[in-house]
């Protein structure tokens, strides 16, 4: 059974499939898709979850171990199978196809894949998969369908763009579906549940020519504070509303500390980063940011950050402009204690 990811949640509602393979290499969709899945399986009371990353290809035995454990109290169980590369090889093609044979009972299987080929598409594993669960093929998105996505995206905060908003922010995204999230998130806070039109989408969507808050949370994860100051310094002088900037600098802080907790409880750097959606060169400054701050440090970036959205809200005394300064300047604290990845 196939599905579009936009066909995904309302199949969900009608009832949950034994597996769910989740293919492709565009990570906002591949992770909302399985984050879809994941919901629905808590309400209907699948309350255990295991997490299998195959990094090395030795991993997956745990697959067959978890398939025949059986919880103490008896709780549904989530496994949540990671590959790093988009073919499972000889032992993942003999592990899948065994557990689609005799499937386990209370139990969902979610695989997370990259994008497959067709000779992959062809695979007894593949085909099992297919006959027992369901397969949901994620495909970059352009022309009407991207811009019927980002409508769709809107909507579901309560706006509503104009066909002539939509170009423009299509074409400013350029198909990276990260930033149009961002996008859109950065004007529900600006107008609220409106509709949205080409002359607003003109104002908030940043231009790569000028200091954007996606520039301020790089250098912050670098740890310059001159460059941030003098970029925290440019957007308000822009006119940049505050809640958006401290929109970004808060979820920079949300995913430190979702991969310094990650890091410690012993996953593999790279299945961390992958989970958490850090690609590419934003995984050298992630880097650089979790070894100069400890696991307090960014606790104290979370409370800065509530500070400043109770000031930004008038609920407490201040200006969360000068809150949003010690906000960055406690991102950018020196080396206190240097080690290696290792030692997160």
């Amino acid at each position: 059974m196939r599905y579009k990811p936009e066909q995904l949640e309302t199949a969900l509602k009608k009832g949950l499939q034994p597996v769910y393979l989740i293919t492709g290499d565009e990570p906002l969709q591949v992770g909302e898709a399985a984050d879809a899945i994941r919901d629905a399986a808590r309400r209907a009371d699948y309350t255990a979850r295991e997490v299998i990353s195959i990094d090395h290809g030795n991993e997956w035995s745990r697959l067959a171990e978890e398939a025949d454990a059986l919880s103490i109290f008896a709780d549904k169980k989530v496994i949540d199978l990671r590959l790093s590369s988009a073919k499972p090889g000889i032992d993942g093609s003999k592990a899948l196809l065994d557990y689609c044979q005799r499937l386990p009972a209370d139990t969902l299987l979610l695989l997370t894949v990259g994008k497959l080929d067709a000779a992959s598409q062809k695979t007894k594993w593949f085909q099992a998969i297919d006959n027992v669960g369901v397969i949901v093929q994620i495909w970059p998105l352009q022309g009407a369908d991207l811009l019927n996505w980002l409508q769709r995206r809107a909507e579901r905060k309560g706006m509503r763009l104009e066909q002539a908003a939509i170009k423009i922010l299509a074409g400013r995204i350029e198909g990276n579906l990260l930033a149009a999230a961002q996008e859109i998130e950065k004007l529900f806070i600006l107008h609220g549940k409106a509709d949205i039109n080409k002359a607003m989408i003109e104002a908030a969507v940043a231009d790569s020519s000028r200091f954007d808050v996606f520039k301020l949370t790089d250098t912050l994860l670098a740890g310059k504070h001159n460059r941030a100051v003098k970029i925290l310094s440019g957007l308000k002088a822009e006119g940049i509303a505050a809640p958006v900037v401290l929109w970004a600098l808060s979820r920079e802080a949300r995913i430190l500390f979702n991969v310094k907790t990650e890091l410690k409880q012993g996953r593999p750097l790279d299945a961390v980063f992958k989970a958490n959606q850090i690609w590419d060169k934003r995984k050298l400054l992630m880097q650089d940011a979790l070894r100069r701050l400890s696991m307090e440090q960014i606790e104290s970036l979370l409370l800065v950050s509530a500070k400043a959205d109770t000031q930004a809200k008038g609920q407490a005394v201040g200006d969360e402009w000068d809150t949003l300064f010690q906000l960055c300047l406690s991102f950018c604290r020196p080396v206190m204690d240097l080690q290696g990845v290792s030692g997160y």
